[in-house]
C-alpha cells in the first residue's frame, strides 16, 4: 500500500473540529449541545445580502478574472479607504476565504525552511498552513496572566535568525481576543525594518472592537508600504462564513504579481461567494453598532460568569469574540471529551475547543479552552451552568498548587 506524504502525516487535525463525532454521539443520544468550540456566529447575514442571493438572475455561473471580479475589488477599496486604509483596486486579490490569503501570502514570500515568528496561543491553522508551505513556527509564548499582551520586543529580537523571513499576528486575535495597540504595532514595525522582515496581519475581526477601544491596521504604519501584507475576509465581519471568500492586499507590487501567480492556478474564487461579498458592501452601519453591542453583552456574561467559577481563570477580551480560559483540569483534552460523552444537566452540554491546538507545543494549553461567545445570551448562562458543573464532577479535577495560585 502507497504511504502518506510526510508533510499529510506532520498536518495537524483542527482542535476546533476534533471532537465533532462525540458532539455528534450526545446529539444522537437526545443531549442538546451548546457550540463553543468554533466562531460560527448566530448573529443573521445583513439582509441586503440575502435579499441579493435570493433575486439573483444568472443565466451561467461563470469564472471570475482570478483576482476576482473588478467591481468587487473596487468596492472592496472603497471599503478599505472608508476605514483609513488606503488601498486600490490593483493592491487586492479575492481569495477563497482568508485561509487561502494567508496560505498564498506564506508560498508567495516564503522558502521551504524559512522561519516565521507568531505570538501564542494563535489560530490553530497557522500551524497547518506551515506545514503546508514548508516553514517552520517560531512560537513567542504571551501569558493568560497578561490577558495576552503582545510580548515584549525583546521576546522577538531574542528569536531572530538568519532563517527568520516574516512576523505573523492576528489582530484583534484568534484565539485570545487581544487587541494590540498602535504603540505595540509601532515596535513591530520597527523591528521588521530593521531586520526586513515581512509582516503579516490577519485583520478579519476588525470590526469587533470593544471597551471604547480601536482598531490599528498594518497597513497605516509608515514605513511599511514593501513589508505589510493585509490578510482578510468576509466571514466573522457579515456573518456569513459560508460565502468562502477573503482578500489579500499589500502595496508591495511583486508579491502581488506573485500571489495572482497561485491565483490563476486555482483559477478563481467563488462566484456566489463573491455576489455575495460585494452586495455585503451596502449593510448598513447600524448592522455593526447592534452586533458590537451583542457581542459586548455575550462577552461579559460568559467571561464574567467564568471567573465566578472555583478555579476558572479567564481574561475579558478586548476584540473578535473568543475567550481563553484556564480550567481546574488535567488535561483540557480529556475534560472536552469526557463532557460530551458522560456529562449533562438538564439533558444539555457543552463543546468547546482544547487550548492544546493553539500552541506549538501543546502542553501550553494543556489546560486551557477557547470558547466563541457566538450564542444568545441565555444559551451562553446555560453553558457557565453547566461547566460549574461538570467541573465540580469531573474525575480528573486538579487542585492548584501554591505556585499556580501565586501565578495567578
Amino acid at each position: 500500500m502507497p504511504g502518506i506524504s510526510d508533510k499529510g502525516q506532520r498536518m495537524p487535525a483542527s482542535p476546533i473540529r476534533k471532537l465533532v463525532p462525540f458532539a455528534e454521539k450526545a446529539l444522537k443520544a437526545g443531549r442538546k449541545v451548546h457550540h463553543l468550540n468554533i466562531g460560527q456566529p448566530d448573529i443573521h447575514t445583513p439582509e441586503v445580502v440575502l435579499e441579493k442571493m435570493r433575486n439573483l438572475d444568472l443565466k451561467v455561473v461563470e469564472y471570475s478574472h482570478s483576482a476576482g471580479f473588478s467591481t468587487y475589488r473596487e468596492g472592496l477599496a472603497n471599503y478599505y479607504n472608508s476605514v483609513g486604509i488606503g488601498l486600490d483596486a490593483s493592491e487586492i486579490i479575492i481569495t477563497t476565504g482568508g485561509s487561502e490569503a494567508l496560505l498564498m501570502g506564506m508560498l508567495s514570500c516564503l522558502n521551504p525552511g524559512d522561519e516565521v515568528i507568531i505570538p501564542e496561543p494563535f489560530y490553530a491553522n497557522y500551524n497547518g498552513f506551515a506545514v503546508a508551505v514548508g516553514v517552520n513556527v517560531v512560537p513567542i509564548p504571551t501569558s493568560i496572566e497578561s490577558g495576552f499582551a503582545l510580548p515584549p520586543i525583546e521576546a522577538f529580537e531574542a528569536r531572530i535568525t538568519d532563517r527568520t523571513k516574516a512576523i505573523l499576528i492576528c489582530n484583534p486575535g484568534n484565539p485570545t481576543g487581544v487587541l494590540y495597540r498602535n504603540e505595540e504595532l509601532e515596535t513591530l514595525r520597527n523591528l521588521v525594518l530593521q531586520h526586513d522582515l515581512f509582516l503579516f496581519a490577519d485583520e478579519v475581526y476588525r470590526e469587533f472592537c470593544y471597551d471604547g477601544l480601536d482598531h490599528h491596521s498594518i497597513m497605516n504604519l509608515e514605513g511599511l508600504e514593501q513589508h505589510a501584507i493585509l490578510v482578510d475576509s468576509v466571514s466573522k465581519r457579515y456573518s456569513m462564513c459560508g460565502a468562502r471568500v477573503g482578500a489579500i492586499a499589500s502595496h508591495n507590487r511583486e508579491v502581488m504579481d506573485t500571489v495572482l501567480k497561485f491565483a490563476q492556478a486555482r483559477l478563481s474564487p467563488p462566484t456566489f461567494g463573491q455576489i455575495a461579498g460585494e452586495a455585503a458592501l451596502e449593510t448598513p452601519t447600524s448592522y455593526f453598532e447592534e452586533v458590537i453591542e451583542e457581542y459586548v453583552e455575550r462577552r461579559d456574561t460568559l467571561v464574567d460568569g467564568l471567573n465566578q467559577i472555583e478555579g476558572v481563570v479567564c481574561p475579558k477580551p478586548t476584540g473578535a469574540f473568543y475567550a481563553m480560559a484556564e480550567l481546574p483540569v488535567d488535561s483540557s483534552e480529556k475534560f472536552c471529551q469526557w463532557i460530551l460523552e458522560s456529562f449533562e444537566l438538564n439533558n444539555t452540554t457543552v463543546m468547546m475547543a482544547p487550548a492544546s491546538g493553539f500552541y506549538s507545543d501543546p502542553e501550553q494549553g494543556k489546560r486551557q479552552v477557547r470558547l466563541a461567545y457566538v450564542l444568545e445570551k441565555a444559551f451562553l448562562q446555560e453553558a457557565v451552568a453547566i461547566l460549574d458543573a461538570a467541573l465540580k464532577a469531573y474525575p480528573g479535577r486538579h487542585v492548584a498548587t501554591s505556585s499556580e495560585v501565586a501565578a495567578h
